[in-house]
């Protein structure tokens, strides 16, 4: 099987790696603007060749691991494939996406998220393991032919990666608490702490809790923006019940109620048990 990845970064380039390991294809395309990224691509063995569109189209199953806005725009190149080729994308929404793919290539079109990644970008990101153990959400199946599901599926089975399935409604509210808001608040996070203290005092001071919660900051704004719009409603909904959560600490900090700061750090403490 040939299989053209778009977007040769951490998500498409781990990918590849994880092709490679399991010998799930027998040639690995990649197709990327970026001619930088292009060249590390190559240089670090992620992909076999760099194709153009036309060589794209061809291949037995093409990956979007590009932002979401880009999807919804690079799907529309692709209404002349096979009814045989198989179209998987990797974005972090999926309601907004999957109301624009066009009809024609619906059934090929399997919306995924790995619940995988990490903050920085680029090919050389790209590293072993990312998916293995890792769940993969696919949405609104019943839109797609067995045939492209069953290839779908059998590859994420063959790296290691753990299948749900969910409504693309369902699946971008909670994407948005999981996900969303915690890069929503840890840029703020960020924003904040560089308004009020200078840099000596930042690399001085900083340690293991801003270093873990400010982490994810360094994600690209390029990709985190066409989220936060995509998924921007339920966006502005968990900030809401975050703000007021943030409210509530800040007026037992005025009126020092000190046990019910307790009793609230104690309940958040709660989230762990689930976690576990």
């Amino acid at each position: 099987m040939t299989i053209g990845i778009v977007g040769i970064g951490l998500m498409g380039g781990s990918f590849a790696k994880a092709l490679k390991k399991y010998k799930l294809a027998s040639k690995i395309l990649g197709y990327d603007h970026n001619k930088e990224h292009q060249k590390t691509a190559l240089e670090l063995n992620l992909v076999d060749e760099i194709c153009d569109l036309n060589t794209l189209k061809q291949c037995d199953m093409i990956v979007l691991c590009i932002p979401v806005d880009g999807i919804i725009a690079f799907s529309k190149e692709l209404v002349e494939i096979s009814k045989n080729t198989t179209i998987v994308d990797f974005g972090s929404t999926k309601e907004l996406i999957l109301k624009n793919i066009p009809t024609q290539i619906r059934e090929n079109f399997v919306a995924a998220h790995p619940m995988t990644g990490t903050e920085k970008f680029g090919p050389s990101a790209a590293i072993d393991g990312l998916y293995e153990d890792k769940i993969v959400v696919l949405c609104d199946v019943c839109d797609n032919s067995s045939y492209h599901l069953e290839k779908v599926t059998n590859i994420f089975k063959s790296i290691g990666m753990r299948i749900i399935q969910m409504d693309a409604k369902e699946h971008d509210i909670h994407a948005c608490y999981m996900s969303h808001l915690p890069h929503a608040v840890s840029y703020a996070l960020a924003k904040t702490v560089m308004s009020h203290e200078n840099p000596n005092a930042i690399i001085t001071l900083a340690a293991g809790g801003f270093r873990d919660m400010s982490r994810i900051a360094k994600s690209s704004p390029n990709m985190w923006c066409d989220i936060f719009r995509q998924n921007r409603t339920n966006l502005l909904d968990a900030l809401n019940i975050y703000e007021s959560k943030l409210a509530m600490l800040k007026e037992m900090l005025q009126n020092e109620d000190y046990d019910g700061i307790h009793k609230y750090m104690a309940k958040a403490n709660t989230l762990h048990d689930i976690l576990k």
